[in-house]
């Protein structure tokens, strides 16, 4: 598992905006939506860390353009793990048309208790993932450049 997660997609009329490109709050939602695609690959469905008491929250996120997606674009979303700490973790994306990388993201999630009583330690099997999958992969963004 030291690949990174894919997922692939194809721009939707609805996310181009009058510049013809996609509007950047698209981007937050593809990769939010390959976020729980990639909990799937690694082995902890999101249902599954939701049934555990726990969710992921966005606590801050970083995005660099090198161009934009068009409207009928295939493309795809790479996901991997850069760091993980007590209680938030660090997740590295790279989207792209074709082979070309148009955006570089870095987003930092804290895990939080279902229950509203704020921030948890990372469950087990999150932390056992970043342990497996962040040394091996080596793909921070910073790097990637």
């Amino acid at each position: 598992m030291t690949q990174p997660y894919r997922q692939k997609f194809t721009v939707r009329y609805l996310e181009v905006d009058q510049q013809g490109v996609v509007f950047n709050a698209w981007y937050l939602a593809y990769m939010d939506e390959a976020l729980t695609g990639w909990f799937d690959h690694i082995g902890l469905p999101y249902a599954e860390l939701l049934a555990a008491g726990c969710d992921a929250q966005l606590v801050h996120t970083e995005l660099d353009w090198t161009g934009g997606l068009g409207f009928g674009d295939d493309a795809s979303i790479e996901v991997y793990a850069l760091s993980a700490g007590r209680t938030s973790f660090t997740v590295g994306f790279t989207i792209r048309r074709a082979e070309e990388a148009l955006v570089r993201a870095r987003t930092v999630y804290v895990c939080v208790a279902t229950d509203g009583s704020g921030k948890r330690e990372m469950p087990e099997k999150l932390r056992a993932a970043f342990t497996d999958l962040a040394g091996g992969n080596g793909r921070g963004l910073r790097q990637a450049r």
